[in-house]
């Protein structure tokens, strides 16, 4: 079974291409994150779990997200984790998780697809954007004859800098970074709920037509890249910038790889 966590779509656009070339079942967590409570998911093939990398480490939302769910079936463990550069030593992070779920780690691979994190990067067009994923596309496919022959995905490099990146420069950004203040909306807002709707911590809600955000948040920007009338803004970081949402497994580009 391949789990998978997105935000803006990158993780989802990997998923739906490791299902389709391994003939999986896809389960999107954000549905079950959004519902709360922990959730019981079987799997006889192994599991695969793909999901973005937040400050050189898997999204701490999903790690929570796995650490709650009972994962019955299969112990062997896959992970593919999208990364706008590298995921620093998110492998070595990893290893607790798995070790906690009883979980064979077999390998975790980095796919790079095209920055999202408009909170603090700029978003490249979507002609770079489309270059970007077809790079990408090669990693995913032997990603999946790995795991289709069930043999480890290849090792990641490891160094002193990465530790740093994946250890205390995760820990310091979760904790002085990552929060729901800042978010703001302009007049350009339509009412339409579609941030409420899309927000997996249900930390946003609507008030005399208004989005107000509460004080959860994971800065996966799901709200301000989906919102259909532009109108969500973090801070002054976010004005004048293109908002990213990954094409869909069924554009064009993924037809003919």
């Amino acid at each position: 079974m391949i789990v998978y966590f997105s935000g803006t779509g990158n993780s989802r656009f990997v998923a739906h291409r490791l299902a389709a070339q391994l003939g999986d079942a896809l389960t999107d967590a954000g549905p079950l994150i959004k519902q709360g409570g922990p959730v019981a998911l079987h799997s006889e093939t192994p599991w695969v779990f793909v999901a973005p990398v937040y400050a050189w480490r898997m999204a701490k939302v999903f790690e929570d997200f796995l650490h709650t769910a009972e994962l019955q079936g299969s112990r062997l463990a896959y992970f593919l984790l999208t990364c706008g550069s590298d995921m620093g030593g998110a492998a070595r992070a990893l290893r607790p998780l798995c070790e906690a779920k009883g979980l064979r780690q077999m390998g975790v691979m980095s796919v790079v697809m095209p920055e999202n994190y408009l909170a603090m990067f700029p978003v490249p067009n979507r002609g770079q954007s489309l270059r970007i994923i077809h790079a990408a596309l090669p990693g995913i496919r032997e990603a999946g004859e790995r795991i289709a022959l069930r043999r480890p995905l290849p090792a990641p490099r490891r160094g002193l800098l990465d530790a740093v990146k994946s250890g205390p420069v995760n820990r310091g950004f979760y904790r002085h970074f990552v929060s729901a203040e800042g978010f703001r909306v302009t007049e350009s807002c339509v009412s339409c709920g579609a941030c409420t709707e899309r927000c997996v911590l249900n930390n946003i809600r609507l008030v005399d037509g208004r989005p107000v955000w509460g004080e959860a948040c994971t800065h996966c920007m799901a709200c301000i890249c989906h919102c259909p009338a532009g109108a969500i803004e973090y801070k002054k970081r976010t004005v004048g910038k293109r908002r990213y949402t990954c094409i869909e497994p069924q554009d064009n580009l993924a037809k003919k790889s």
